[in-house]
């Protein structure tokens, strides 16, 4: 996994990873994502549509709404960090697959932490864990970002390992005669640059939003954020469906139709979306008890900060 890359011998194709970018992988992704964003917009919807009402709370839907954003964010800082060690034998295709999928699950966590800070602060262990794992999965996205960049300046070698662009220079040749360098436009340039921005400030945003005792226009950051949210997600989905193998067509030449088959590796992931319904039976059978959400109008005595 740690040895040196071979940036010696551009090949003509690269194997397919259904680990990153199998069908399984990008459903249970894309889906869990969906539910989460779904049930994020019906909280902040019936909040904002109805702030005095004394119907039930949600306590159902803002646990399993919990859950999946710690899938999701979870998921996304192991993809990164194993792609970072595979830097070495990761092509470019995969990497970039890598970071839309974290920016989807960056997207879900913090559409997740517009319906339920209230609730995370109301715990304080709750609300800095969310907070380390949010400065994470921006460092790590961050990373990404700059080593995409830096990708495009040089020119990426599609079947090469990711961990050659930093020895660019070093490497000339090509395969039966075709260039295999992926030229990148200013446009290329101008959206990773402001992608990598647009972490940077949504990161700020967010922990403002979180760590903040009194907000100044809660419903509309409520309202705005969650459709900047669901617009991050959708487009990272649209361009991993479109770019991987198993739904669209890769920019790379790969050697084998891996990742459209669906392994048990790949089922794994949708098997791991069943988990949070268990919990969820609990609370429904009130064997296991959940503090009911705070109201958005809750007084400070109720919010403590630590």
């Amino acid at each position: 996994m740690f040895s040196p890359p071979n940036c010696t011998v551009i090949p003509s194709s690269a194997p397919s990873d259904a680990g990153i970018a199998g069908a399984g992988v990008l459903i249970s992704s894309s889906l869990t994502a969906t539910i989460a964003l779904l049930i994020s917009a019906s909280l902040i919807l019936q909040s904002t549509l109805s702030p005095h009402s004394t119907s039930r709370p949600s306590t159902i839907r803002r646990k399993l709404l919990a859950s999946y954003s710690d899938q999701q964010i979870l998921i996304g800082i192991t993809l990164q960090s194993l792609g970072l060690a595979r830097s070495s034998h990761i092509i470019p295709y995969h990497f970039f697959i890598i970071w839309m999928l974290s920016l989807l699950s960056m997207a879900t966590h913090n559409a997740t932490l517009l319906a339920l800070v209230q609730d995370f602060k109301r715990d304080w262990v709750l609300r800095w864990m969310r907070q380390g794992l949010m400065f994470v999965n921006l460092a790590l996205s961050c990373v990404y970002g700059v080593v995409v960049l830096e990708g495009k300046r040089k020119g990426w070698e599609g079947t090469m390992p990711v961990g050659c662009i930093w020895a660019a220079d070093s490497v000339a040749g090509s395969v039966e005669g075709e260039d295999k360098k992926v030229a990148a436009g200013g446009l290329d340039y101008v959206g990773t640059i402001v992608t990598i921005a647009g972490n940077v400030v949504v990161f700020g945003l967010a922990t403002w939003y979180l760590q903040s005792r009194r907000q100044k226009w809660y419903r509309i950051v409520q309202l705005v954020g969650m459709l900047l949210m669901m617009g991050i997600a959708v487009g990272a989905a649209v361009r991993v469906f479109l770019l991987s193998q198993a739904f669209g067509k890769p920019d790379v030449q790969l050697s084998d139709q891996g990742e459209k088959q669906l392994g048990f590796g790949s089922l794994l992931g949708l098997l791991m979306m069943a988990l949070p319904v268990i919990s969820i039976i609990e609370i429904k059978r009130g064997e296991v008890m959940v503090a009911p959400p705070l109201r958005d109008d809750a007084s400070d005595d109720e919010k403590p900060l630590v």
